[in-house]
């Protein structure tokens, strides 16, 4: 009997575990859809309702507006992709140790320089033209992330490590540094190398051929239809960060690792004392966070054609809003905070001069907006907007 009964309450037990592995991973995700679905919503919202108060002067304001709406939100998705995967490397080592690592950004930045040296190796080779565009994508991402990650831990291990225990303010100091001399390494390497080729300082990034834009459908605009466009680059960065987003909840949330991590956040001093070996978790958090970074630099790299030394500096900042925005150290936070702010930038770039009839340029002023952004969150609620929400950070 009591070997039945064994039998008969396994099955219930690991469905009830598989169940919970699927929430704590999808949970997330789903989470983000219904900001990304929101925000779309509401800004696109705000943007009619303007254009209609200045229909009296401006009849025909309302379609145009609605006629790039969908270009726009498409952008919009895109951009926030981008702020959330180097988001997540905020939030992580945030989680943990509480310090704001403003290297990350030059992690990032490495991601890209290592991509853009991948396509001139291929592309020195005479295998770039034929090469396939889903296998180089593969090929960068893995590049980026592998010297990125590692960078990431070392940087952990010599300059973050011995500091740990000091003031909050020293370890940040040293974040800077160590900023600043990943920017000047990177220069050396891309105009001076001895015995090679140097990328260049602007260093333009050779890509496999993805093929011609993916036109999804028209909108009419007076006697013109307008195309809403999709890059096969810009396809491929939004389905490698969902992969990357939903595999980082999988790591934290349903992984004896993720475990460890989440321990290590709660209380560092109780996580050692119970056996996990601390200083192993924190370069192995740095490690995925970093990882996350040169990924994302890579797929940056691909997407805009051109990388340079300090091609991590606003990124980064802005992913650091994005941090905050959603909750610094919080995972769904990071993910939610990229996802709007990237919306807010690609609503002001596209709007602001059509409502001010070219007075002021949207592309010039969409930073102004991501940092107004940061002030107003840090003053109204410091705790970004998933801050209280959940008691999980890491």
């Amino acid at each position: 009997m009591a070997a039945e009964a064994k039998v008969s309450t396994s099955p219930p037990s690991a469905r009830r575990s598989l169940g919970e592995t699927l929430r704590t991973v999808l949970g997330p995700v789903l989470q983000l859809l219904v900001f990304i679905v929101g925000s779309a919503l509401l800004l696109g919202l705000i943007v009619i309702v303007l254009a209609l108060l200045q229909s009296g002067a401006r009849p025909d304001l309302l379609s145009r507006v609605l006629t790039i709406l969908p270009q726009v939100i498409i952008d919009g998705l895109v951009r926030g992709f981008l702020f959330a995967t180097i988001a997540l490397g905020y939030t992580m080592v945030y989680g943990v140790l509480e310090f704001i690592n403003f290297a990350h950004g030059e992690i990032f930045m490495v991601g890209g320089v290592v991509g853009a040296y991948v396509g001139l190796f291929l592309d020195q080779a005479g295998v770039l033209d034929n090469f396939n565009p889903f296998l180089f994508v593969v090929i960068v991402v893995l590049a980026g992330a592998t010297v990125s990650g590692l960078l990431a831990m070392t940087v952990e291990r010599v300059a973050y490590r011995p500091l740990r225990n000091a003031p909050k303010l020293v370890p940040l100091i040293s974040a800077i540094g160590v900023s600043l001399i990943l920017q000047d390494v990177a220069r050396l390497f891309m105009t001076n190398v001895p015995g090679s080729e140097p990328l260049g300082f602007n260093a333009r990034y050779n890509t496999a051929d993805f093929g011609p834009v993916i036109t999804l459908f028209t909108m009419p605009l007076g006697e013109r239809d307008i195309p809403v466009i999709l890059s096969p680059k810009d396809l491929v960065f939004i389905i490698v960060a969902v992969f990357m987003l939903v595999g980082l909840n999988y790591i934290v949330n349903a992984t004896k690792l993720g475990k460890a991590i989440r321990a290590t956040a709660q209380d560092m001093s109780t996580a050692s004392l119970m056996g996990i070996d601390v200083n192993r978790i924190i370069a192995l958090t740095f490690l995925i966070g970093g990882a996350l970074g040169g990924a994302a630099g890579a797929l940056f790299g691909l997407r805009v054609g051109a990388v340079n030394p300090y091609l991590g500096l606003i990124p980064g900042l802005k992913a650091f809003t994005a941090a905050v925005l959603g909750g610094i150290g919080n995972i769904t936070g990071a993910m939610v905070g990229g996802i709007v702010l990237g919306f807010l930038e690609a609503f002001v770039a596209a709007y602001l001069s059509l409502f001010t009839s070219g007075a002021f340029s949207g592309a010039a002023y969409a930073d102004i907006a991501a940092f107004s952004i940061l002030i107003l969150i840090l003053i109204f609620r410091p705790s970004g907007l998933l801050g209280e929400a959940t008691t999980q950070k890491v």
